[in-house]
């Protein structure tokens, strides 16, 4: 358990930073050469990492699933938080390739099934959507496991529950407008906070978020770390970032209490006294581009609040994300409830996630910014000024931005004239070329089923 949650924890953190801060303007790897993510121009071996390492890995969670069945070892609690890993790992998958290998996926060893068919999301969702059913039952059990296994919660199975649920929303919400399931969605939305809550708890407060907190000690040490210090701090801070959190004055920019200096919380480099990013998507060639603003390496400033050593920055899902989901579902009428209050629970909670001693208030501070939540906006403009929050709820959050952006299109991205594609976000990841070969049969059938095996085609989630 311990050592997958590692592993497909540092999977998540390095495609975080490499693709999907790229795509979503956190960060600008400037250069004028091909392969540059920032201007969706994407290489097809770059779907080779996330498919390789979460498939690679899946197998540790249904081993983990399998022992914990077997006589003396038999526990629910185990298997409970095995199927809540296997669900949350492949709904990064499908949500990153479409339909992928599900149902006969890690079945080469003990069944010699080495072309698994390919299943279409939508089954995809509604298995997992089982899966975290029958984990919420067992994790009721509330058995016992060892803290020692267990990075998390170390051992609290109550909060695996919490977050067996509040994923069970981010995907609910994810899909509840297509259709074949909406009804279904809609119904388990309202079930899980409102009708059956006390059935289906979900995460109340930032201690019970899912995060491996890197201690620095033994295994946990973060995956960060492993990036050379010149190369972390080469990467530039995109203006859509670093712009809305200076020119709003957010507190987790300047708070004396996190260090001195130019020292915040984020442990990002002030240019000149002021912070100052890069367009994203800026033409190839544009002298006038330079590097501005940039994260800080474990080496400067004596380390103090670098990301490369940042406990928070294995984040799986947090209690201001959770928020936002019941902000948007009040939004658009699924639940009864006050948007208003539940937009500010999710901006206060996401400052004091990095600043638990946060003087402040969320509606003295969007108010006082100019940012604070309008009544008389249309809902498209209401879900912009929900999405710009939760864009840094998601922070860190493996590809969770790119996928949110991809089902609302918000927060709105600004285009640069360096943009290839047609300026067109991606979609999707294209399958690792080698499945072409080694599963030609069932490959050949997905494509023809949701599409040609490019980045625009969109998932089934994202389909009219």
């Amino acid at each position: 358990m311990s050592s997958a949650l590692v592993k497909t924890v540092g999977y998540n953190m390095q495609r975080n930073r490499t693709f999907n801060n790229e795509l979503m303007q956190v960060t600008v790897n400037m250069s004028d050469g091909e392969g540059r993510v920032f201007r969706y121009d994407i290489r097809r071996n770059w779907s080779d990492y996330t498919w390789n390492s979460h498939y690679l890995n899946m197998s540790n969670y249904k081993d983990m699933y399998s022992k914990s069945t077997r006589g003396e070892n038999t526990n629910k609690s185990y298997q409970g938080i095995s199927l809540v890993l296997q669900s949350w790992t492949y709904s990064i998958l499908t949500d990153t390739y479409g339909d992928i290998p599900y149902s006969g996926s890690i079945l080469g060893r003990d069944s010699l099934n080495f072309e698994p068919q390919f299943d279409p999301q939508f089954e995809i969702y509604k298995d997992i959507f089982d899966k975290l059913d029958t984990a919420n039952a067992y994790l009721a059990t509330n058995q016992a496991i060892d803290p020692t296994h267990d990075p998390v919660y170390s051992g609290n199975v109550n909060n695996w529950r919490r977050f067996s649920n509040s994923l069970y929303l981010r995907l609910l919400l994810r899909v509840v407008h297509k259709d074949e399931i909406k009804e279904f969605a809609t119904r388990k939305i309202q079930e899980i906070l409102e009708t059956k809550k006390a059935e289906y708890p979900i995460i109340s407060k930032n201690e019970e978020s899912a995060i491996l907190r890197w201690t620095g000690n033994g295994a946990y040490i973060s995956p960060f770390m492993l990036t050379r210090v010149q190369d972390f701090r080469a990467v530039a801070i995109a203006e859509f970032f670093i712009d809305f959190l200076r020119d709003s004055n957010d507190p987790r920019l300047n708070i004396p209490e996190y260090g001195t200096g130019n020292v915040n919380r984020l442990g990002i480099a002030p240019i000149s006294g002021s912070y100052t990013g890069v367009p994203s998507g800026y033409e190839p060639g544009n002298e006038d581009v330079t590097k501005m603003s940039y994260f800080y390496s474990a080496d400067q400033q004596g380390g103090v609040n670098s990301l490369q050593k940042e406990p928070l920055t294995g984040m799986m899902l947090n209690f201001s994300e959770v928020e936002f989901i019941k902000a948007e579902a009040i939004l658009k009428g699924i639940i009864k409830g006050n948007v208003r209050e539940t937009f500010y629970s999710g901006v206060e909670s996401c400052i004091r996630l990095w600043l638990p001693n946060w003087k402040g208030n969320a509606q003295s501070h969007l108010v006082a910014s100019d940012i604070d939540w309008n009544d008389n906006e249309n809902i498209e403009q209401k879900m912009e000024r929900l999405h710009r929050q939760k864009y840094y709820a998601l922070f860190m959050v493996d590809n969770q931005q790119w996928f949110e952006h991809r089902r609302t299109g918000h927060p709105i991205l600004p285009k640069g004239k360096g943009l290839s594609n047609n300026g067109e976000m991606p979609a999707r990841m294209t399958y690792p070329v080698y499945v072409q070969s080694t599963n030609s049969k069932n490959y050949r059938a997905a494509i023809e089923r949701q599409g040609p095996d490019e980045m625009n085609t969109k998932v089934w989630w994202q389909k009219p």
